[in-house]
C-alpha cells in the first residue's frame, strides 16, 4: 500500500507540477490580453448583473453564482491560505491574487461557453457545462463525444472525492478537535441534511446556496476583519511584506542570491497553485452551475460567473492572508513550515483576537464552508452523471450514493483519497483546457462584440 501511495503522489506532483499550473495561468493570461483586459474593465458590470436577468425556466443569475461559490469557497480559503504563506512566504499572497486576476478571464470564457451551449433535460431544466460544450460546440463530432464523456466521467469521480469524502472528513476532524463532537455523529448529521436537501433537486440546492453562501461569507469576513483590527498596528508592515517578498524574498531570509531565487520560486509556485485550487478557474466544473440559469444572454452570465473568482480569491483569500500576517504567529515559520501545521497555526492566529473562542470560530467557519461545498458539488456531479447515462431517470440513485458517502467519509482516514481527488481534478481539467483552446476564438469574438454593443 505504501508503494501505491508513493506512486500516486508522484503522479499527482507531475499532474499539478509546473506544466499544469503554467497551462492554466498561461491560458488565462492569453485570454486576458486577447480580450483587452475586459474582465478587469467590466468587473463592476458583472457585479451589477448578479441580481438581474430573466430566470424563466432556470434558476436566477444570483442562484447560479451562489452554487458556483458554494463549490469554490472551502477549506482552501482558510487553511489553504495558511499553507501557501508557510510554504511560500508573504509574497505568495501577491501571486495568488495575480493568478486570480487572469483566472477571471478564464472563468468569463468558461461561463459564457457553458451557457451558450446549454440544453434542456427531461425535467425541463437547463443543463450545461464542458461536456455539453464538447458535444454541441466542436465541429469534429467524435472528438467532442470523447472529450465530453471524459470530462463527465472524471467530474463524477471528483464529486465523490474532492466534493464529498475529503470535505466531510474536514468537517468531522475540525468539529472533533474544536468542539469535541464524535466523528460518527458529524457523519450522520451531515448525511441526513445532505439527503434532505438533495431529494429536493435543483430548487432545494439553489435555495440553500442562496442562504448559506452570503451568511457564511459575511460571518467569516467579520471575524477576519476583527483579527486585523485587533492587530492593526501590524497591517502596514504586513502589506509591505506581501509586495516585497513577492519579488525579493531574500530580503526576508537573508542568504545568498541562489537561496533568494529558490525562495522566489516557492513563493510563485505556492501562491499560484493555491489560487487555482481555491477559485477552480480552468477546471471546468463551475460551468455546470453557471449553465443552470436561463438569462437569454450567455455573455452577461459569463461576466456574472467571472465574479466568483473575485469574491473567492481576491476578497476572501486576501482578507484571510492579511488576518494571518497581522497576527504575527506565522512569521517564524515562513519557508520552513509545512502544510500539516496550517490548521493549528490558523487557530492560533484567530486566538490573538478571539482568545479561547478562536478554535470554535474556525471550526464553525470550516463546517459552513465545507457543507456548502458538499451541496454544490452534488449538483455538479449529478449533472455529469446524467450526461454519462444520457438520462435523468437515475439521478436519485446518484443522490442516495452521494449522501451515504458523507457518513463513510467522516470516520475513515483519507490520505489516499486526498491524493486521488487531486489527480481526478487534474484529469477533469485536461479536456476542459483543450475545449477552451479549440473554441476560444469563437467565444472571444462574441465577448468582444458584446462589449461593442
Amino acid at each position: 500500500m505504501e508503494h501505491i501511495i508513493e506512486i500516486l503522489n508522484e503522479v499527482n506532483d507531475f499532474l499539478w507540477g509546473p506544466v499544469m499550473i503554467t497551462a492554466i495561468t498561461g491560458i488565462g493570461l492569453y485570454f486576458m490580453i486577447k480580450l483587452r483586459f475586459l474582465p478587469i474593465r467590466r468587473l463592476m458590470f458583472g457585479i451589477r448583473n448578479i441580481m438581474k436577468g430573466d430566470d424563466k425556466g432556470g434558476v436566477s443569475p444570483f442562484s447560479a453564482l451562489a452554487m458556483e461559490l458554494a463549490c469554490t469557497i472551502g477549506t482552501g480559503n482558510i487553511i489553504g491560505v495558511t499553507g501557501a504563506l508557510l510554504l511560500g512566504g508573504p509574497g505568495a499572497l501577491f501571486w495568488m491574487n495575480l493568478s486570480a486576476v487572469v483566472g477571471m478571464a478564464t472563468k468569463l470564457v468558461e461561463g459564457s461557453l457553458s451557457v451558450k451551449y446549454q440544453q434542456k433535460n427531461g425535467d425541463n431544466q437547463y443543463v450545461g457545462g464542458p461536456m455539453y460544450v464538447a458535444r454541441h460546440g466542436l465541429p469534429v463530432k467524435w472528438l467532442g463525444k470523447w472529450l465530453g464523456l471524459g470530462f463527465a466521467f472524471f467530474c463524477v469521480l471528483s464529486s465523490f472525492g474532492v466534493g464529498n469524502l475529503t470535505q466531510v472528513n474536514s468537517i468531522a476532524g475540525s468539529l472533533q478537535s474544536g468542539l469535541k463532537i464524535p466523528l460518527i455523529v458529524t457523519g450522520l448529521i451531515v448525511g441526513s441534511l445532505c439527503i434532505l436537501i438533495l431529494i429536493g433537486g435543483l430548487n432545494a440546492i439553489s435555495r440553500i446556496a442562496c442562504l448559506l453562501v452570503p451568511f457564511m461569507g459575511v460571518f467569516y469576513l467579520l471575524g477576519a476583519f476583527y483579527v486585523i483590527g485587533i492587530n492593526i498596528d501590524r497591517l502596514p508592515e504586513s502589506l509591505c511584506q506581501i509586495v516585497t517578498m513577492a519579488f525579493f524574498p531574500r530580503a526576508f531570509g537573508g542568504g545568498m542570491a541562489g537561496v533568494g531565487l529558490m525562495m522566489l520560486g516557492r513563493s510563485i509556485r505556492w501562491g499560484v497553485s493555491r489560487g487555482v485550487f481555491s477559485n477552480e478557474a480552468g477546471l471546468g466544473a463551475s460551468g455546470i452551475s453557471a449553465a443552470s440559469v436561463r438569462t437569454g444572454d450567455y455573455v452577461r452570465q459569463g461576466y456574472v460567473s467571472m465574479t466568483s473568482v473575485f469574491f473567492d480569491t481576491i476578497l476572501i483569500c486576501t482578507i484571510t492572508g492579511l488576518a494571518l500576517l497581522c497576527s504575527g504567529v506565522l512569521e517564524p515559520f515562513y519557508f520552513a513550515g509545512n502544510s500539516e501545521e496550517a490548521a493549528g497555526l490558523t487557530i492560533k492566529a484567530f486566538e490573538t483576537a478571539l482568545g479561547q473562542h478562536g478554535a470554535a470560530f474556525i471550526s464553525i467557519c470550516i463546517s459552513l464552508f465545507v457543507f456548502a461545498t458538499i451541496i454544490g458539488w452534488a449538483y455538479q456531479g449529478e449533472r455529469a452523471f446524467e450526461f454519462l447515462l444520457g438520462s435523468n431517470r437515475y439521478n436519485m440513485v446518484y443522490r442516495m450514493l452521494y449522501a451515504l458517502m458523507t457518513v463513510f467519509g467522516a470516520v475513515v482516514s483519507l490520505d489516499l483519497v486526498w491524493t486521488m481527488a487531486d489527480i481526478l481534478n487534474a484529469l477533469m481539467a485536461i479536456p476542459n483546457l483543450i475545449l477552451l483552446v479549440l473554441l476560444h476564438r469563437e467565444i472571444c469574438e462574441d465577448i468582444a462584440g458584446y462589449n461593442k454593443k
